[in-house]
């Protein structure tokens, strides 16, 4: 997989853990929401769904973390800053 895609799907999976925890739901229970397995969330939270997340699925997954789906490409500052150091280089 291209590198770039990697970090993006790495930071797409971070983004739902992290609205998960914050809305206090278990991966059982959004995945319940959602209609799919628990093991398949926690793939796509750790960035290791071994294919391509649908936009369906991530629409599916904002509905039941109850945000826009935006919320899970747009970075804040702080993010962008965290980022740019996991990765090493600028986010575009």
């Amino acid at each position: 997989m291209n590198q770039n895609r990697e970090f993006i799907y790495k930071r797409i999976g971070a983004k739902v853990a992290y609205f998960r925890i914050s809305n206090g739901l278990t991966q059982e229970e959004v995945a319940a929401k959602v209609h799919m397995s628990r093991s398949t969330l926690s793939k796509i939270e750790h960035g290791n769904y071994n294919r391509s997340i649908s936009l369906d699925l991530l629409m599916d997954i904002a509905d039941g973390l109850g945000i826009e789906l935006s919320m899970l490409f747009v970075l804040d500052r702080d993010e962008k800053e965290y980022w740019e150091s996991v990765n090493g280089s600028e986010l575009k």
